[in-house]
């Protein structure tokens, strides 16, 4: 039974875990919340209070790592607003003790946010050019991955995550002056993100960079808007006075490489 290690059991990372132990992978699985150990526990996840520091470690990482061949990455940079976060050197801290562990293949949830809104479709060749802070530092952690000889990586660039719970007309519902009308959505949904870090396992496909996007995007407005009226939401009021900027994120080479077919295009 092959052992992966995951460093983030949360909305993505807890059901990406049932799926695996169901498909016959030992999972180990980390949380930073002590209460969420024996949840984590009762679903056949060997669970480790793991909260990633720039200038101190757990000892509990030593434990998570040993005997696993694949760890998923799979941790928000944590850098919204003033925080202070820094990301990288949490990284940079933690990538030592995998280079000394039985790891030898690292699979990396990162965004598409490294990509600029420059009104241009997007592919793995597209140079990266991050415009926000959490999009810089998950740029830094994909190359200090991709250039470490201890492990092969492979990075996942996914989009707009969305789910049963979790949708984001519910934030802009009856909201005003929302920016950026006529750029396309790039949204992605949890059971394809399950499904395609299943596959990248199975097939075996490392060192290589993938964007993970439905292939489906329409305008912000009128998605935005058809989803507000399907849901009987107060429908979002969109700045149409504004150029709108945006990019369309292309998923071909992850659909030819895995053979892939959304379930969900929105």
């Amino acid at each position: 039974m092959k052992q992966i290690s995951i460093l983030g059991c949360g909305w993505l990372g807890m059901p990406l875990a049932k799926q695996l132990i169901q498909k016959g992978y030992s999972i180990k699985g980390s949380t930073t919340t002590e209460a969420k150990l024996e949840i984590l526990k009762n679903e056949g996840i060997s669970p480790f209070l793991i909260s990633l520091q720039a200038n101190d470690i757990s000892h509990e990482i030593v434990d998570f790592l040993e005997n696993s061949e694949i760890l998923i990455i799979n941790i928000p940079p944590g850098l919204r607003g003033s925080s202070g976060e820094n990301f990288v050197a949490k990284m940079e801290n933690f990538i030592p003790f995998v280079e000394k562990s039985s790891v030898k293949k690292v699979l990396f949830v990162s965004s598409t946010s490294v990509y600029a809104d420059e009104n241009q479709i997007i592919t793995e060749e597209t140079i990266p050019n991050p415009e926000t802070e959490s999009g810089k530092q998950l740029l830094k952690v994909e190359n200090l991955l991709l250039q470490n000889t201890n492990f092969q990586s492979t990075i996942l660039r996914f989009g707009g995550l969305i789910g049963e719970d979790r949708h984001p007309i519910n934030f802009l519902a009856g909201r005003n002056n929302i920016e950026n009308p006529q750029a396309p959505i790039n949204l992605i949904h949890q059971q394809d993100c399950i499904e395609i870090i299943q596959k990248i396992i199975e097939k075996e496909v490392w060192n290589t960079v993938l964007n993970a996007v439905a292939p489906f995007h329409p305008t912000r407005k009128k998605y935005y808007t058809e989803k507000a009226l399907k849901q009987n939401l107060t429908l979002p009021q969109f700045n149409e006075n504004e150029h709108s900027v945006g990019k369309t994120v292309s998923s071909n080479k992850l659909i030819q490489l895995l053979n892939y077919q959304f379930k969900n295009l929105g």
